[in-house]
Parts: C-alpha cells; structure tokens; sequence
C-alpha cells in the first residue's frame, strides 16, 4: 500500500474526538475530586478513602491516554510532513507508530471505562446496604 498525505489526515478527527471525549473524562473526575474533597473535610471516612484511591488510579490512566492520543497525533502530523519531503521509509514508520499509540490510546480508555464501572458498582453496593 502507498501512503499518501489524505491516509495520516483520515488520523486527524478520530484522534481529535478522542481526545475531547478523553478531556470530558478530565473534568468530569476533576469535579468528583473537587466535590469529595469538601466531603472529606467536613466527615473524614474509609469508604471517601476508597474512592480517592480508586479516582487517582483513573487520573493517572486518563492523564496516561491524553499523552498517548497527543502523540499519536503529533506522529500523524509528522507523518504527513515525511510524504511531503519525500521520505517514504520514515514516513510509513511514523505513520506506524501513530497507529500504535492511536491503539494504545483506546486500551487505556477501555481500562479506565472498567475503572469507572467499578467504581459505581462500589457505590451502588454501598446504597443498596444502606
């Protein structure tokens, strides 16, 4: 197959919606961290602590599939800048890479996805044993 600048560019909106649905993640964590950080204050418990520790897991994830779906873009962007150039080889490499980290990207938003319904399973459990 003969890459050709159209190829790298079909990258370009999928990595960008990605990473807008990655950012809504991002705020919307940031708003429960936020929100059980005045919880804490006011009544320090185990299970707030639980979910601390279950929120930094997925921040660090979520922080992890921004870089890696930022790459990927910078790698398509170069990709394209290759074919431009001319320069085949490293172009169908680079082009290589962005889909790796395109892949590992959606790896890390389905652990995290997990993450999140586990999290909310815990929740639930809690309410039912109320």
């Amino acid at each position: 197959m003969e890459l050709n600048l159209s190829i790298p560019a079909l990258l370009f909106p999928a990595i960008s919606l990605s990473m807008l649905a990655y950012n809504a993640r991002y705020l919307a964590i940031a708003a429960l961290i936020r929100q059980l950080h005045k919880e804490f204050l006011k009544n320090p418990s185990d299970k707030l602590q639980i979910q601390v520790e279950q929120l930094k897991k997925r921040l660090t994830i979520i922080k992890n599939m921004q870089a890696v779906a930022i790459l990927s873009f910078l790698f398509s962007a170069i990709t394209m800048f290759l074919i431009y150039i001319e320069y085949t080889f490293w172009a169908n490499l680079t082009f290589g890479l962005s889909l790796l980290m395109l892949m590992i990207s959606l790896i890390l938003s389905l652990i995290e996805v997990q993450l999140s319904t586990k999290s909310l399973n815990t929740q639930l459990r809690n309410m039912d044993n109320s």
